[in-house]
Parts: structure tokens; sequence; C-alpha cells
């Protein structure tokens, strides 16, 4: 029996030597086959004979890049780095000359909002009363009988100035409830049925950080401006999460069109709404999407900063890095409305509203404490200002919360930052701030902005880009859609020339930009300003393979006009558009 048992265990012995023999063979067999392929890589696309922007400083431009995977095997020139790369099944894509820049980031939408609005009554553009009136009375044709007209982008500043008032659609709408959103979210007009509904009268009060705007009489004319809006759209039933994954789609092809290739999306927030929406969106529609696999662009998304535990809750599950599509950005707050709405809190009174400063739409010490509770956590605070003293207002809080927290790569973001007093750009600069910055806002604000601050004010003060960048701020160029156009070559020429509709000259010429800073704020800058700069911004090998094949083979007529068109738009190596 003992001679049996010393038998078996010399056989386990033996096959557990022949069995290590095996299993090491195979890991140094499949060590070796790792590293030929290492050394010998074979790329799924070559683009070759192409002018190829990187934005990165280490080498600016190339003329060829392979792609791997998804990724970025290497960028130079053709005969000394690439050529060695194709293989078996390698596609090659010769582009004759075609200038190749990074996929585009646009730092600032509202993404699902921007699908929604696609499907909804479009004022954006409009100049005229008979046209307003026109466009909602062919949308209620297509309306049963109590549901809602909803639609926006209109802009008072197209037509003179005048406000529309809930008399301009009251007999064309009588069974219907209508809102119609300001072009910059900050104000919107509803009908007569759809204030009677919210219970809105002329006994109702301004909330806190809002205006509900009334006739000569007392009587609500059916403007609500940003936290009296919060009396309304609770009544406005939500859009179904078909509607809104429908809604993404549309965007995220529209996005791909215009070269976005990443978005930050700041979510359907609006100050004085439920904050549940953005989470959502989140769970309902992003999330949903990613685990469909049916993404199409990669979106960093923002939530309200009154939700910041929540978030951090999410990321110590999750990770900041969802997936490939999907990044956790951080968390926002507002400090003012908007200067359209007579909103944006300025030192000096409104030249056409002399009693009227603006508005602090979050009381200061809130604000404050959420910044504070946030960037302890580790979170990426940004906080929208648009006016001058609303900005320093936030560099003071900034300041503060850094130096009681601690030194630390934190990245605060200020989103909109139009209008600074001397010195104040300075600061963003000295503190690391982000300026997320529209350049298709000042196209439609130079008129506004002089009527409303004088042109003194207004010359002095207004959209300091380059001012900001020789203080060495880090800058992000957006959209802010659908409160503008989501379209990154118009912002970049917009920011480049500074020529508003109708003027013949710059609006202050001195801070135009170069076509290298506005690509910048467009890819590398953007990315940096949100974290995504390990992933995103520039065509650097290891980085996605997101880029855009522009229409012109000219660097000099592109940088002397920044004029182009998308040609395609490739995400991860493929291509997205066409």
């Amino acid at each position: 029996m003992k001679l049996l048992s010393l038998l078996s265990a010399i056989l386990v012995l033996l096959l557990s030597v022949v069995s290590l023999h095996f299993l090491h063979s195979n890991y140094w067999s499949n060590l070796r086959w790792s590293l030929s392929l290492q050394s010998s890589p074979v790329a799924d696309l070559v683009v070759r004979n192409a002018l190829i922007y990187t934005s990165d400083a280490s080498l600016p431009f190339a003329d060829s890049m392979a792609v791997s995977n998804g990724r970025i095997l290497r960028v130079g020139n053709y005969s000394s780095v690439v050529q060695d790369l194709p293989g078996y099944g390698t596609k090659e894509l010769n582009l004759e000359g075609k200038i190749v820049v990074p996929g585009f980031i646009d730092s600032h939408v509202h993404f699902i909002n921007g699908g929604l609005q696609m499907a909804q009554v479009e004022l954006r553009g409009i100049n005229n009363r008979d046209e307003f009136v026109r466009r909602v009375q062919e949308a209620v044709k297509n309306k049963k009988q109590g549901s809602w007209v909803l639609g926006g982008g209109w802009n008072n500043d197209l037509w003179g100035g005048e406000l529309p008032v809930a008399s301009w659609i009251d007999d064309i709408t009588p069974y219907n409830p209508v809102w119609l959103s300001r072009t910059d979210g900050h104000m919107g007009l509803a009908n007569s049925m759809a204030l009677k509904l919210a219970g809105i009268t002329k006994y109702t009060e301004d909330p806190i950080g809002g205006t509900i705007m009334k006739t000569t009489s007392g009587e609500p004319n059916g403007l609500l401006i940003d936290s009296a809006m919060k009396l309304l759209l609770p009544w406005i039933p939500e859009v179904s999460v078909d509607e809104r994954r429908e809604a993404l789609v549309r965007a995220s092809n529209l996005a791909l069109m215009r070269g976005v290739t990443t978005v930050v999306d700041f979510g359907r927030y609006v100050p004085g709404t439920s904050v549940q929406l953005s989470w959502d969106d989140f769970s309902d529609v992003y999330h949903w999407t990613d685990t469909s696999g049916k993404m199409m662009i990669r979106v960093c998304l923002f939530f309200p900063m009154e939700t910041w535990s929540h978030l951090l809750d999410l990321i110590s599950k999750t990770g900041r890095v969802v997936s490939q599509w999907i990044y956790l950005g951080g968390v926002k707050g507002f400090a003012d409305g908007s200067l359209g709405s007579n909103s944006a809190l300025f030192y000096e009174p409104y030249v056409d509203d002399p009693h009227n400063y603006g508005l602090l739409v979050t009381e200061l010490e809130s604000l404050f404490n959420m910044t504070m509770a946030s960037d302890k956590s580790g979170l990426q605070v940004a906080i929208h200002a648009i006016g001058d003293k609303a900005n320093d207002l936030i560099l003071d809080v900034y300041e503060s919360v850094g130096s009681t927290n601690g030194m630390r790569d934190r990245r605060f973001r200020i989103e909109h930052a139009q209008h600074l007093v001397p010195g104040s750009t300075a600061r963003f600069g000295e503190q690391g701030i982000v300026a997320s910055v529209q350049p298709d806002h000042l196209l439609d604000d130079a008129d506004s902005a002089i009527k409303k601050l004088g042109v003194e004010r207004a010359q002095k003060e207004s959209y300091l880009f380059r001012s900001l960048l020789a203080s060495n701020a880090q800058l992000a160029f957006g959209s802010d859609w659908p409160v503008a156009d989501i379209n990154p070559l118009g912002s970049i020429k917009a920011a480049m020339k500074r020529i508003p509709p109708g003027w013949e000259s710059a609006w202050i010429s001195s801070e135009c930009l170069t076509l290298h800073d506005a690509l910048n704020a467009y890819t590398i800058s953007a990315a940096r300003a949100s974290f995504l700069d390990n992933d995103l911004g520039s065509l650097s090998p290891g980085k996605m393979a997101d880029f855009v094949v522009l229409s012109t083979d000219s660097w000099d007529d592109f940088a002397a006009e920044g004029s182009a068109s998308v040609e395609a738009t490739f995400v991860g190596g493929l291509q997205a558009y066409p």
C-alpha cells in the first residue's frame, strides 16, 4: 500500500513538471509573439500625402499617420516613419495634400437639448416679428389641443431689440400652451395659456435670482428671466426616454458632420429647474447607448454642482473614464445670467436699463460652500460667469478655495468669461483658470454689447481672447449649442476675424487670434481643460485616432482667411462622416 502511494506521488510530480514545462514554453512563446508584434507593428489605416496639423508642439506638422486598434501608432514623414507599417488588410488613404487636423472638442454644449431642439420650433436667425409668429403658427397646425408647443433660439437683437410678448402669439395659440426660449437660455416667452397653467399672475412675486416681466398694468407679459423660469418649466411634460435617445442620434450626426468628435456636455439643466434631468440623461441615454454599442461621439459630462456628492459616489464606482466614449468631467454652477437678457452681473448698470446691474442667480455663500466641498473631494469645478463683476466674484471664490484646500492640478473653469475688467485677464493666468469661451457669441453680442454697455465699456472688456492667452490662461473653445450653432470651423474664423454680421471690420481687432491659437483652443487646449489630454486633443502616438479631413490643401489660405469645410470625420480610425 505504501509502495502504491509512493508511485502515485512520483507520477503526480512528473506530470506537474511536464505541465510546468508546457506552461513555461507557452508563456515564452506568447511573449516572443507579442514582442514581435511590437517590433513589427501592422497598421489598420495609413493616412499619407496629407498636411497634418498635429496640435502637438513636439511635431507640429507631418505628412503621414498610421493607426492601429483605434489609436495612433506613428506620425511623421512617410518614407522614414510610416512606410514599413502597412501589411495585409491595411487600408491606405491618399489625401492628395488635403489638411488634416485633430478631431474638434466642443468644450461647452447642451447636447441632448440641441438634439431635441432640432425637432422643435426653430427660431434662430429670425429677424422680424412676422416670421416669428409664422413659425409658431406653422407648428400649432400639427399639434393636438392641449399639447405643448416648444422651441427656441430667438434673438430680439436681430429685429431691433423689441422683446416678444405673449400677445404676439395668444390669438394663434388659444388651445396650446407655448414655451419659446431665447437663444441664450436665460429668458423665455410663454403664452397666456402656459402662464395660466403655471399659476403665474400679477400677484406672483419674483423668485430669488429671477424676474417675471410685467405690463404697465402689472400683468405678466409672458417673459420669464433666469430663476423665474422654474415657475413654468415643471409644468412642461418631460420628454420620453426614446425621444431623448433619438435626440442623441440627431445631435451626434450633426456634430460629426461638423468635425466634432468629442463634446463637453453640461446637460439639460436650467437655473431653478430640477437638477435630476442631467442624471436621467446619463443613465437613460448615455449609459444605455454606450452599453448598447451605439455611441458615435465621445462625451465628457458635467453635472449640477448641487449633486456633487452623487457624482463623487459614481466616480468611486466607475472611475472617471467610464468607457472609451464616456468621461465623467465634474460639476457646474451658475453665478449670473446673460447679457442679452440683461441678467449678466456688472459693476456698472446697463446703459439701456440704468437701475439694473444684472442678477446673482446663486447665493454667493452657497456657491462658495459647494465649490469648496466639490474641490476638496477632487472634483473639477466649472462656473458660468458672463458679466465683469460675476467673473471677479468667481475668481475670488476660486482663489480662496484653492488656498484653503491646498495646491493640486485642479483646472478650475469659468464658462463664458465674456466681460472682464482690466486686470482680470491676468488673474486667469496667475490662478491657472480655464477660460471656456464661445467665439460665435461675440458675433451675436457685438451690437448688443455696445447698446447695453456703451462703446467704451464694450470695447475695453468684451471677449478678450488674445489678452487671456497673453496672460497664460488656458483657452478652450466651444459653441454653447444650441444657443449657437455647433460649427468649429465657423467659430475658428470668428475668433480670427471678429467681424460680426453687417460689419466691415473687426470688433476689437487687437483681440483677433491666429489660426494656430484658434485650432489649439478647439483641440489640445480643449482636451487639457477637461483632463482629456492623455487620450485626446492632438495627433500623437498612443492617443485616440480622432481626426478631420478638411477641404483645403493650402495652409497659407487657411491661415489667412480661416475658411474651410469638413470633408470627412474619423473617430478611432474609422470613418464616421460622411
